[in-house]
Order: C-alpha cells, then structure tokens, then sequence
C-alpha cells in the first residue's frame, strides 16, 4: 500500500520539476530586450529536407547586448536560416550579409513590455495551474489510501510534506517570474 503511495509521491515530484524547468526554458525565449542565443531556440531550419534544429546548423552567439550573430557551417544554408526566422514568427528581421544572418535587437516600447509582462505572468499562472493539479492527485492518493486503512496520522503527514512542497514550488515561480518581469521592465 505505502509503496505505491510512496511511487506516486515520487513521480509526482518529478513532474513538478519538470513543470518548473518548462517554465525556465519559456522564460528565457521571452525577451528583455538583451540579445541572447536561447531567443532563437526551438526554430527549425529546412535542412536537407529534414527540420533540424537552428543550433545543429550554424554557430550563434550574442556579440553585444543589441545583436545576434548566426554563422552557418555551410553558406548553402544561409537563405535557409533566414527564412526559418522569418517563419517563426518572433518580430525579427534577419540580414544576411553573405557569411552570416544577423538580427539587431530593437529596443522595446514600454506598451511592448508590458505585454511581456503579461506573458511572463500568465507562463507563471499556468505554471501554478499545473503544480496544483499535482498536487491534487497526490492529496487524492492519500484519501484513498487512508481510506483504505492507511493509518489516518501517516495520511495528515503525507498531507503536510505534499503542501510543504507545493509552497516551495510556487515560491520559485514566483521568483522567477517577478525576477523575469524586473528584467523587462528595466530601461
């Protein structure tokens, strides 16, 4: 009985910190106006035929604060690049200049960034959404359990330990995403 509970517990922890590396990851493509690489993560460039990754295809580094840098390891592909970030949507516009795509980081309007605190906020509301779904399914565990001759303080126990991690969890959504949203909005 306990080992099953035990497992659920487990495993459900483990989905709670994939949830929250989720949530890094979509943070770190919502831009604060500084250029990095991991803005361009997740595009997919034609490659062969084949979607391959933007990073498996070319170098990209950020020069400066303003600029990205992507630097194919076949010059074949540069048309190819640039039509992939145009494709993906991100409100960038690559130049080519025959050895590499770059994209200049325009600086953002204060309507712009609150948008993106808008997005940052709601990433951090679905984030909490789905640490309480968690955690709602190992409290039902546990009732079940109990219910099933689970000795009745063991269950409070589990109950208390489930809470305590839910709170550090959403602690550290917090955190990041006012941490995300004072990087936006600083000028």
């Amino acid at each position: 009985m306990e080992l099953n509970l035990e497992d659920l517990i487990k495993q459900e922890n483990a989905s709670m910190r994939d949830t929250m590396d989720h949530l890094r990851k979509e943070l770190t493509k919502i831009r604060a106006g500084k250029a990095s690489p991991s803005m361009l993560d997740g595009i997919m460039v034609d490659y062969y035929d084949a979607p391959t990754p933007l990073s498996q295809v070319a170098n990209l580094s950020a020069p400066d604060a303003k600029t990205i840098a992507i630097q194919p390891w076949e010059k074949s592909m540069l048309a190819n690049i640039e039509q992939a970030i145009f494709k993906a949507n991100l409100g960038l516009t690559p130049m080519n200049d025959g050895e590499f795509v770059r994209i200049t980081i325009p600086p953002l309007t204060e309507e712009r960034r609150k948008d993106l605190v808008k997005q940052v906020s709601a990433a951090g509301e679905d984030t909490k959404v789905s640490l309480r779904k968690a955690r709602q399914k190992m409290m039902d565990a546990v009732k079940k359990e109990v219910k099933n001759g689970y000795p009745e303080d063991e269950g409070k126990k589990k109950e208390s330990m489930i809470q305590g991690m839910l709170k550090k969890y959403t602690a550290e959504v917090d955190a990041l995403t006012e941490s995300k949203e004072k990087d936006i909005m600083t000028v």
